[in-house]
């Protein structure tokens, strides 16, 4: 199949049939297919049919070292075509996306023409696959250049203006079907990220004390970690009566939301539960807040436990984390959901809970499933 076998791909948004007929509108395209600008990303989307609907798509970051570029190339390709014929649809055809801004100091054109022979990678490990790729991008900036383009110059130096934000067809079409893009993917991975000092140290004092506390009791028999169990969550009902009576502020993105979060919760109360949220049984019962306003409340919660986990105790974010990512699918937040479980995972590649999740909310499953096993639990328990 050639390059041009497929015509310009299309999206349906809402009830809105949007044509993306050149690399333009596939690069201003990109977030509100995302839902976010994915900075610092790989990101490969299938298309499928004559007319190049635009299918399953894969993100990943862009590793530092070439070494993995050939590795990584082969991965998302075969990442493609597996999950896309889960679905029942192998593609046609792809779209590669290469988004990294360059260094402080530096110029696009350059970080482009670095990353040339990863686009290049991409398009021969699909198509060894006999996905051929109709187009490859590199964005950056409101910028884009194309590795496909055959015209001299005209998409070399300082590349091609993406379209005044707001002004596309396929921004019309996605605010009249109340599609969001919800900043940067660095952003969004930065509600999660560990407090700076001061505040990191004042965290793992308190985070060294309870360790020293709970840890020989949590190693214990049956009757310990049960007490360490029940004051575990009698602590975060506490906490989540404390965040219900303080509202988020309006604008839930703003790093103003998370700072109110923090003032929430001491030291001594957030080492406790983070401590006390390894023992898997705990944690199981955390789950439990999972739907209608008491989701929202423990989603900060979650969120600012996390923060919480500063230096040695990194590791340790692997639990809230995964509650903040199972509460986001619970809730239908499915980029939250990607978020919060992908953090997990590189926190803790092993986190079993993490893995089910995630793998769980890349295939569009239900988790209605999982809510109703929570609350036969919960009504077991009398609660």
């Amino acid at each position: 199949m050639s390059r041009h076998s497929v015509s310009a791909p299309e999206l349906t948004v809402s009830d809105c049939r949007v044509s993306l007929r050149g690399p333009a509108d596939l690069a201003d395209a990109l977030p509100y297919l995302m839902g976010f600008h994915p900075d610092d990303s790989i990101v490969l989307i299938g298309l499928h049919g004559p007319r190049g609907r635009l299918g399953g798509r894969i993100r990943t970051g862009i590793p530092e070292s070439p070494d993995s570029w050939d590795a990584t190339a082969d991965e998302l390709a075969a990442c493609l075509v597996e999950n896309s014929e889960a679905r029942g649809s192998r593609p046609e055809a792809a779209v590669v996306y290469l988004c990294q801004d360059p260094p402080d100091g530096g110029r696009a054109a350059d970080t482009m023409e670095r990353l040339r022979p990863l686009a290049q990678r991409l398009r021969t490990a699909c198509g060894a696959l006999e996905v051929p790729v109709w187009e490859a991008l590199y964005v950056s900036r409101g910028r884009y250049w194309s590795y496909c383009c055959a015209e001299p110059g005209c998409c070399s130096g300082d590349g091609n203006e993406l379209p005044q934000e707001g002004t596309s067809a396929m921004a019309v079409a996605a605010a009249y079907a109340g599609i969001e893009v919800r900043g940067s993917l660095s952003g969004l991975r930065r509600r999660f990220a560990p407090l700076g000092e001061p505040a990191a140290s004042r965290q793992l004092r308190a985070l060294d004390a309870a360790a020293a506390a709970l840890v020989p009791r949590m190693l214990g028999g049956a009757s310990a970690v049960a007490g360490v169990r029940a004051e575990t969550m009698e602590l975060a009902g506490r906490m989540l009566g404390r965040f219900r009576r303080v509202p988020s502020p309006a604008t839930p993105g703003d790093a103003a939301a998370d700072a109110t979060d923090d003032a929430l919760i001491t030291s001594d109360d957030a080492a406790r539960l983070i401590l006390g949220l390894q023992d898997r049984g705990a944690r199981d019962r955390a789950a439990e807040w999972m739907e209608g306003a008491e989701a929202a409340v423990a989603l900060r919660l979650w969120r600012a436990l996390a923060r919480r986990c500063v230096a040695a105790y990194e590791g340790h974010a692997a639990a809230p984390l995964t509650l903040a990512g199972w509460v986001a699918w619970s809730s239908g937040d499915q980029i939250g959901a990607q978020v919060a479980l992908g953090l997990a995972l590189e926190t803790d590649p092993e986190y079993v809970f993490a893995r089910l999740l995630h793998q769980a909310c890349n295939d569009g499953l239900d988790p209605e499933p999982l809510r109703r096993c929570m609350r036969q639990q919960r009504a077991a328990r009398g609660l």
